[in-house]
């Protein structure tokens, strides 16, 4: 499915009383989630341990 068919799909999965604000933040979310499950596949990732120890620091 191309991109254009997949935006279609999304909007036409909202409500019919959706803003142009409702679509912009839907198409946001789904480029984020799209994002990270792409940096997730190709092992761009930070473990929870890296995150906590890196926390730590800043906390501290």
């Amino acid at each position: 499915m191309s991109t254009k068919e997949e935006v279609i799909k999304l909007i036409k999965g909202l409500p019919e009383n959706a803003t142009l604000e409702d679509i912009m933040r839907e198409l946001y979310v789904r480029s984020k989630i799209d994002k990270g499950i792409k940096e997730l596949n190709t092992g761009k990732v930070v473990s929870h341990d890296e995150v906590k120890e890196k926390l730590g620091k800043w906390l501290n």
